[in-house]
């Protein structure tokens, strides 16, 4: 038996609990992995409060979580390119990689490299897969300048740190507390609130060339007011508004390639990419490590270690 978080119905995080459930076994093309470590997302809380029902419906008793990095333990009929002992990161789309065992098709996971902390790598694919497609959306390159909203959250702070690597001047949009953060990372921060306009102008002289939204549909009509083409306008939140607005909403499921994850993998272990990490939980606080991320004032991950 191994232990593993589920909810039985949707509601706040205080329907999560953790139970004793049997170590799954790998079916043909799969691995079993031991979990070490495996990130939370704000995505995984409204899948959880329902707000992603259509979408994302949840079938009872639901499991949850989708970042994780372990161990392989079991192979299934077929596999070759892992063996137990392997280092393994990647993800689930079971929801089921907050617990010790989760079964994983070889197609959604790489090689853990080396010099990569289990923590960063437990919390990589969402933040790392949803950066990247974000970047790609607006189409950044050397010499664009780029405003991103919560920059030094989760994703943004990937986001302004992926940016910077392709020569761009980053604008980050965050709270004075994550001031230093930004600027220590190559970033032009700049304060939330009334005036925001007026500064990101200030910080932007010779103009906006594109925006990724990684908070809330206002800054979408910013972008827009601002003169931001719509087609380099990108949220990873705001879909309805998007939608109404003709601009761009990728995110990770855009971005779901594992050639994609081992290249994001490689900037995190080389140190061109550093993954924040905000707070480590047990398995048994899963509903404190929710409790943290659904203030969204952390900067960087918050990690279950099982």
């Amino acid at each position: 038996m191994a232990r593993a978080v589920r909810f039985d119905e949707y509601g706040d995080r205080d329907v999560l609990y953790v139970e004793d459930v049997e170590v799954p076994r790998p079916a043909a093309g799969e691995v079993v992995v031991r979990v070490e470590a495996a990130g939370i997302n704000p995505g995984e809380a409204a899948v959880r409060q329902g707000a992603m029902r259509e979408m994302f419906p949840a079938t009872f008793p639901s499991g949850q979580g989708s970042d994780l990095a372990g161990v392989v333990s079991a192979v299934g009929d077929g596999v070759t390119r892992f063996a137990a002992g392997d280092e393994v990161l990647g993800w689930s789309v079971r929801r089921s990689s907050q617990a010790e065992y989760a079964a994983v098709p070889v197609s959604q996971l790489i090689a853990k490299p080396p010099g990569l902390g289990w923590e960063v790598a437990g919390s990589l694919y969402v933040v790392g897969c949803t950066a990247y497609a974000a970047v790609r959306a607006v189409g950044a390159g050397k010499g664009d300048t780029v405003v991103v909203s919560a920059a030094a959250g989760g994703v943004g702070s990937v986001v302004t740190q992926l940016l910077r690597t392709r020569g761009v001047t980053v604008v980050g949009i965050a709270s004075p507390s994550n001031h230093g953060w930004l600027a220590e990372h190559g970033a032009v921060p700049v304060a939330y609130g009334d005036g925001l306009a007026e500064r990101l102008k200030a910080a932007a002289p010779q103009g906006i060339d594109a925006f990724i939204d990684l908070f809330g549909p206002q800054y979408l009509r910013l972008a827009v007011d601002l003169g931001v083409p719509r087609d380099r306008i990108e949220t990873i939140i705001s879909f309805a508004e998007a939608a109404e607005l003709g601009t761009r909403a990728e995110g990770s499921v855009d971005a779901s390639d594992t050639g994609v994850l081992a290249e994001m993998a490689a900037l995190a272990a080389s140190g061109d990419i550093e993954i924040p990490i905000a707070a480590t939980y047990p398995l048994d606080r899963v509903r404190d490590a929710y409790a943290e991320l659904e203030q969204r004032h952390t900067r960087g991950k918050i990690v279950l270690l099982p």
